[in-house]
């Protein structure tokens, strides 16, 4: 007994003194993470196998502290820099040990950090939601003003003009129209069904850090109309202490000038902890007519345009965002532009007033490895306008008030079965007031729409070759009587460093309301073209299909790669318009939306891209679709219906090169091809007896253009002087109707005729 006693004894005291090594053992591991020999500050530092882990600060270093001895994987992520595993040890001799760790950035151009596709900071490469981006360096080579320009250099993506008069534009992704994609500033949308209108054609690129395109179905994150696809401006923030000034002179034709002057500085604190940037940009294009009949096809306007951004860091942890803009432009089109709009044969006259805003709070708590942001924003419009002919009373205003308000909350799961998972969950308000009236006509918009949502998210890492997104918005919107439900999930497979493979599915919906195209009133034999909302409009619902095989490679000096995408829309209860009997004036037509039967819209989009070593680069994309309705829509009482979409190429694309082959030197091409299409082409222009449905032609419109840098004052400002021409070839549409009484809508084909053009610009060289 006595012998079991002290046996008890010995092995109590054997584990006591262990246990008590074990404690006593506190080894730990600091460091630092740098990248071309700067600090990278809130990068991510974990121990693989392990839940310990921490984040540098702002000086790059780290700390992990209570370790036992042994061999550790030290592996260190950041947004932009490739992944690094490095191994250390820990020993009993050297408990502390020190390692600094040296990160690659990635090329910006194969994987830049995006934010649509999941609401949250993410390497392209990386995310299950295919990003496409446009960055400024396109917007430079294709000399893109404004971002309706520039966004005819992606895939997937049209942008039209359809009306000759005022020239209002709508951007078509994936064969859908523009209603169908949503279309957001800093990631919320305050681009509102009436601003849409001129929208796109009055934010200049010199406003723009890069946009972000999302096609698919987007309404489980940004709630109705983003059934096609959603497009994020997202304005430039203050890096640096810099300043930018240009200046365009373009010609039409040898017929009418446009002179476009913007000027951008940034000014930042030397500690980096605020900033401020401002924009002032001024457009004044003369009117230009294409048939010397005395009435224009491109519009007379004055723009001018200010932005302003600003930013502040209460804290290492926290980002307070500022962001505001406005605009204001007088828009004139039609015949005799000198005199009032009520004495002209035919006349759209618009003087729009646009101020928007929207603050972001952004904090994360690294201990808990989550993060919160906090939004509200505004936009008001007002608009005095005039749409009439031979002397008619068409004066009318627009007012628009647009509000949004939320928050998300995003937590991390280090290990979540078998991998991270983000959780992102939010609640989100939008509000829209729109009020549109031309007595004359008795024409009247009055709506006010308003929708509560509430989104949950799972970015989930199921493998080091595997990301699944899964999320689910539901939607209360004042246009419909039930809850809408709006899933989507996407898988992302990288099946090889350099291969990703994505499919997914989502659902969407667009609410029975009012959008942009219902707000513009066009001409037509004589009279004006109204649309109007069918009372008993139901919601549209939508289930999108998208797959993709993404190929990139990347070596010292070339980077070269291509995407195959696929996709596949199914649309049920459908908008569409129809001709119905007008009231009042004989002249006029009358349209209403209405439901139609089931729809779909499938094709595959090409993109191919390379780069080497700056000095050649270049990147072209295809599309093939097809649009098509169950049941034939017939848009006029006088032509039989269609089953096929109007104004819808089956193919259609764009290239974008440069060449750095001279120092300072670079020559760009630069095109846009657009198939045939059908277009409805209504009645009354002189020759033109009855409605029809016109196969247009195929064009190419090629773009060249060269720039010329030279450093000057001691090396710290660069002046650029460019030209070129703009539709080389001058593609352009050739049957245009004449006189008062042309169908205004009846315009297709590239936006601009042939364009010469010359532009300097002044900028500091960053340090």
């Amino acid at each position: 007994m006595t012998y079991m006693k002290l046996h008890i004894l010995l092995i109590i005291s054997v584990l006591l003194t262990t246990l008590g090594s074990a404690q006593e053992f506190k080894g730990s591991i600091t460091g630092k993470i740098m990248s071309s020999g700067k600090p990278v500050p809130f990068a991510n530092i974990g121990i693989k196998g392990t839940k310990l882990g921490g984040v540098t600060d702002e000086n790059g270093l780290f700390k992990i502290e209570l370790i036992n001895s042994g061999v550790y994987e030290l592996q260190v992520s950041y947004i932009g820099f490739e992944t690094k595993v490095q191994r250390v040890t820990v020993t009993d001799k050297h408990p502390h040990v020190t390692a600094t760790i040296n990160l690659n950035q990635i090329s910006k151009i194969l994987d830049e950090v995006v934010v649509t596709g999941t609401r949250n900071e993410k390497r392209r490469l990386d995310s299950a939601i295919p990003v496409n981006v446009l960055d400024s360096r396109v917007l430079q080579l294709t000399q893109s003003l404004n971002l309706s320009e520039g966004l005819s250099f992606q895939p997937g993506i049209r942008v039209e003009k359809d009306c000759q008069t005022c020239n209002y534009t709508q951007v078509r992704m994936n064969g859908l129209p523009g209603s169908y994609t949503q279309i957001l500033i800093n990631s919320r949308p305050l681009f509102s069904s009436l601003a849409g209108l001129y929208g796109l054609e009055q934010l200049p690129a010199s406003m723009i850090e890069r946009v972000e395109i999302v096609k698919g179905g987007g309404s489980v994150l940004y709630g109705s109309s983003a059934v096609a696809g959603t497009i994020n401006i997202i304005t430039k923030d203050p890096t640096s202490n810099s300043f930018e000034l240009s200046s365009t002179g373009s010609t039409i034709q040898g017929e009418s000038n446009d002179i476009q002057t913007d000027l951008y500085t940034s000014l930042i604190h030397p500690k980096r902890n605020s900033g401020l940037s401002l924009l002032v940009s001024h457009r004044d294009r003369q009117a230009w007519d294409a048939n010397a009949d005395g009435f224009s096809e491109l519009a007379q306007f004055k723009n001018l345009s200010m932005g302003v951004n600003g930013f502040v860091n209460p804290d290492k942890d926290s980002k307070l965002r500022l962001s505001m803009n406005g605009i204001h432009e007088i828009r004139n089109g039609g015949d005799r532009l000198n005199k009032e709009p009520h004495l002209r044969q035919q006349s759209e006259y618009r003087d729009s007033k646009i101020a928007a805003g929207n603050v972001d709070y952004s904090r994360s708590f690294y201990r808990i490895r989550s993060s919160m942001e906090l939004y509200a924003g505004a936009q008001l419009t007002s608009r005095d306008h005039y749409t009439g002919s031979f002397g008619s009373d068409g004066y009318g205003n627009s007012e628009n008030q647009t509000f949004i308000g939320g928050g998300q909350f995003n937590y991390t799961l280090l290990n979540f079965i078998s991998g991270k998972n983000i959780l992102t969950a939010g609640l989100e308000y939008q509000y829209d007031y729109v009020f549109d009236e031309i007595k004359a006509y008795n024409y009247l918009v009055n709506q006010e729409t308003f929708q509560t949502g509430a989104f949950i998210q799972s970015d989930w890492d199921l493998h080091p070759k595997i990301n699944f997104v899964s999320g689910l918005r539901i939607t209360s919107h004042n246009k419909t009587d039930h809850f809408i439900y709006s899933p989507r999930f996407s898988l992302l497979y990288k099946i090889h460093p350099r291969v990703q493979a994505r499919i997914s599915r989502s659902q969407g919906f667009r609410a029975p309301q009012a959008f942009d195209a219902d707000m513009h009133i066009a001409f037509s034999g004589g009279g004006v073209a109204l649309t109007t909302i069918d009372p008993n409009l139901k919601a549209e619902q939508s289930s999108s299909y998208n797959a993709s095989l993404d190929y990139n490679a990347a070596f010292e000096k070339y980077i070269y790669g291509f995407t195959l995408n696929s996709f596949y829309t199914q649309l049920n209860n459908t908008f569409i318009l129809v001709e119905t009997p007008a009231s009042g004036n004989d002249n006029n037509t009358q349209l209403t939306r209405t439901n139609g039967s089931d729809a779909e819209v499938k094709g595959i989009t090409l993109e191919a891209r390379l780069n080497y070593n700056y000095k050649l680069e270049g990147e072209i994309g295809v599309t093939w679709q097809k649009s098509s309705y169950e049941e034939a829509v017939a848009w006029s009482a006088e032509v039989p219906g269609s089953t096929s979409f109007i104004r819808t190429p089956e193919v259609y694309g764009y290239f974008a090169m440069g060449f750095s082959l001279l120092k300072n030197t670079k020559l760009s091409f630069s095109g846009v091809y657009t198939g045939e299409m059908d277009v409805p082409h209504f009645a009354g222009a002189l020759g033109v007896e009855n409605d029809e449905l016109v196969k247009t032609p195929e064009f190419m419109e090629i773009n060249l253009k060269i720039d010329y840098q030279l450093p000057v004052w001691k090396n710290l400002i660069m002046t650029t002087v460019a030209g070129g021409v703009q539709n080389v070839t001058n593609a352009f549409q050739s049957d245009f109707d004449a006189g008062p009484s042309r169908d205004s809508n009846y315009i297709y084909g590239p936006g601009r005729p042939r364009t010469f053009f010359i532009s300097i610009k002044l900028s500091s060289v960053a340090k």
